[in-house]
């Protein structure tokens, strides 16, 4: 019988069974099909799954807009599609009626944001990128009646422009000052005036807080428009990083502030400024400076500001309420954990302007909570011993709630609803994991499910599960697949010496023959707030793991303790002793390997990139015993050369734990190194500095170690624009030494 009125044989379905028998074909088929080479994955997409960008919900619920490339005009046009028929209604914007003024050439955008009555867009162009999320651009202001395009601001690029909700006015930063501009008038105004680099920042982040908080636009418009809610930072005590861009014949030297583990941050303050007053306000967030404050929003009252609070040590978050034309804060609620507590982005304020809803792991596990306005949780909305791994928002019409949940485990995900009177549907497959885009409704839905071994598939469903259509099944991907030797990526889990049971996946040579000893390639990321076990398709890593296993590798990967969706009690047993348990956990995989009667146990290696480095130069040297070589890329190789709010969240602070530190730091443990090991680091990582693995090579050298090193240069922690020579020089390496 159908399962959530999806019929038996559906589009998405026979996309499944497809990519089934490409992955089950039998030895002979095998020999027949391609090998992979480098080419064929980095910087090539014939692999990777078409998506389905750009779409927008309109206020409705009923309609979304998507970004169409027109062939005639060679121009992008926006286009009105019905959720439920997914028939053209009409043309919003057509992209060559896009000119700039004075131009003579449609304008070319990355991205844009309509407002809610559909009169005005947003559009994004000519992006810059700062750092890893930052950018600033041309923004351009179309009014959809007029058909009239005008430049957000002419005295330069800006930073987070964005539009107030009646329309009239344009805010944005440029030059660390928060910037508006009258769109009717064309007068532009300076709200603040002190901002300057390295030293004051108004309406966006610090390096640090766009990190490891995940936002970068640090300022907000209330509901109606008539105010706008900034940060301010004041990083004149923070300590300076170099990095050096071997770009010209004298290098250039880029300064900024990293706050490094234990060294002082920003000091944050919230102002709110009333647009038609020109009066600014400053929150009051009380009398200890040395704290963070992760997020800001607007409640559904323009006079309410919610600020939340955390200390230095991050295990107390305190949720404040603002009052607008004063400044004075209250606490609406506490949030304590023994360990460290984690910043989500799950605030909604309900347009009863009586409760909220507010995620928590309170109860050992990430779910959903019902509060009133002062403070008191009404209803614990989800429960169970499983993750909520994302809120999607709330029907308050029906009372009804929609979220991601990992309740089949944590390599899945499925998509759920659930009622204020704890009425629970599953609206997605069972298995894999699938993702939702709702509408502005919640009418509707737009869901893209994958599981390990089959690219995505999109679907558009209503409220209650049931497909409506396909609107992307990726059959030339896995087309394409068909004509290579791939195999399948096989899941398993085990228990440890300490009982603790591990989940990780595997992928076997295409002619896998149990008889044969095979070198094994055991792959890791092993950090905070992180999978690399997921029944989810992956990108260009994947492809590189099938091409090792088609020269004859076992690639196994395993998540240790302290990784994310199994509670969180398991996230934080890692707590100030980071490294600990994750090198335990990850040579109980390697012990587990061994006794696999397919494994060579002398070949057995070891890899990872960011986090995954650093236990992979942990295992080198602390773990060294198991592993004949090892390739660490853009390692931490000291924690306290990392930065203050993602090492002191999860160890305290030098100065408080420093064995926490030294004790699983890999600089310390040079002197232990054995096998072959290669190191990989950029020289422009803004994000772990070149600096650890010269600190790591220094020390190496001077324990007489022999190892490989291989730097990037000018190249982030990503390594973007040189991933084909990277998986080249670490498949030659593996070759060699494994």
């Amino acid at each position: 019988m159908p399962i959530f009125g999806i019929p038996k044989m559906s589009e998405m379905k026979r996309a499944l069974l497809i990519s089934g028998f490409i992955i089950s074909c039998s030895a002979f088929v095998y020999a027949q099909k391609k090998n992979l080479e480098i080419s064929d994955f980095a910087g090539n997409r014939q692999f990777f799954t078409k998506p389905v960008a750009g779409l927008r919900s309109m206020a409705d619920g009923k309609r979304y807009t998507e970004m169409v490339s027109n062939e005639n005009t060679k121009a992008t046009d926006i286009i009105i599609f019905d959720y439920r028929t997914g028939q053209t209604l009409d043309t919003l914007v057509r992209g060559n009626s896009l000119m700039r003024p004075g131009g003579n050439q449609p304008l070319t955008y990355s991205s844009y944001e309509i407002n809610q009555s559909a009169t005005q867009v947003l559009f994004t162009a000519d992006e810059e990128h700062i750092y890893r999320h930052s950018t600033k651009a041309n923004n351009y202001l179309y009014d959809v009646t007029k058909q009239t395009l005008t430049a957000v601001s002419l005295l330069g690029k800006q930073m987070y422009a964005t539009i107030s909700p009646d329309g009239i006015m344009a805010a944005f930063v440029r030059e660390n000052n928060l910037y508006i501009r009258n769109m009717v008038t064309g007068e532009e105004k300076a709200i603040t005036s002190d901002g300057k680099k390295n030293e004051i920042i108004n309406g966006a982040n610090d390096w640090v807080y766009e990190e490891e908080f995940s936002f970068s636009r640090s300022y907000q418009w209330s509901a109606d428009g008539s105010k706008i809610a900034y940060y301010r930072f004041d990083e004149r005590r923070v300590p300076e990083y170099t990095l050096t861009l071997y770009d010209n014949l004298y290098p250039t030297l880029e300064k900024y502030k990293y706050p490094k583990a234990g060294e002082a941050s920003s000091l944050v303050d919230i102002f709110i400024y009333d647009v038609k007053m020109g009066k600014t306000v400053k929150a009051d967030l009380g009398t200890e400076t040395d704290q963070y404050i992760p997020r800001i929003k607007w409640t559904a009252d323009p006079d309410k500001l919610s600020i939340q609070r955390l200390n230095r040590l991050q295990n107390k978050l305190d949720l404040l309420l603002c009052d607008a034309a004063t400044g004075k804060t209250s606490i609406l609620l506490t949030e304590e954990n023994k360990a460290y507590v984690e910043i989500y982005d799950d605030l909604t304020f309900l347009n009863d302007r009586r409760h909220f809803i507010w995620t928590s792991n309170r109860d050992g596990y990430h779910h959903i909570y019902y509060y009133n306005m002062d403070g008191r949780i009404e209803r614990q909305v989800t429960s169970g011993s499983w993750d909520v791994t994302a809120y999607y928002g709330c029907n308050e019409k029906t009372g009804t709630f929609y979220y991601q949940a990992a309740a089949n485990g944590p390599a899945g995900r499925q998509v759920y609803s659930v009622t204020l009177k704890g009425k629970k549907q599953l609206l997605s497959a069972n298995e894999g994991t699938s993702t939702a885009e709702f509408s502005s409704t919640f009418q509707y839905f737009m869901n893209k499910h994958t599981d390990a071994n089959t690219p995505a598939v999109y679907t558009m469903h209503d409220a209650s599960g049931r497909m409506i259509r396909m609107l992307q099944n990726n059959e030339k991907p896995l087309a394409v697949l068909a004509g290579y030797n791939l195999s399948k990526k096989e899941f398993f889990t085990f228990k440890t010496s300490e009982g603790v049971e591990l989940y990780g996946w595997m992928i076997k040579p295409p002619d896998f023959d149990a008889g044969k000893k095979y070198p094994v390639l055991q792959c890791m990321y092993g950090g905070p707030t992180r999978q690399l076990v997921l029944d989810s398709y992956e990108g260009a890593d994947y492809f590189w793991f099938q091409m090792l296993a088609e020269k004859g590798y076992v690639v196994a990967c395993v998540d240790n303790r302290g990784t994310f969706a199994r509670g969180d009690e398991f996230a934080t047993c890692t707590y100030k002793n980071m490294g600990h348990l994750e090198l335990l956990d990850q040579v109980e995989v390697a012990k587990y390997l061994e006794s696999l009667p397919y494994v060579d146990v002398k070949r057995i290696g070891v890899y990872g990139w960011s986090y995954g480095g650093y236990l992979t130069s942990l295992l080198m040297t602390k773990g060294a015993d198991h592993f004949k070589a090892g390739i660490a890329v853009a390692p931490v190789t000291n924690w306290r050369n990392y930065d203050n709010i993602y090492t002191e969240r999860y160890l305290r602070t030098p100065q408080e734990n420093p064995k926490g530190y030294d004790d699983n730091s890999p600089v310390n443990f040079a002197k232990q190194l054995k096998g072959k090991f290669l190191l990989v680091h950029g020289t422009a990582d803004d994000n772990v500095h070149f600096q650890n693995s010269m600190e790591f090579a220094d020390a190496l050298i001077k324990e007489k170690k022999q190892f490989r090193s291989f730097f990037y240069p000018n190249k982030a922690h990503s390594m973007t624009g040189a991933r084909g020579h990277v998986y080249q020089m670490l498949t030659d390496f593996i070759i060699e030494n494994l």
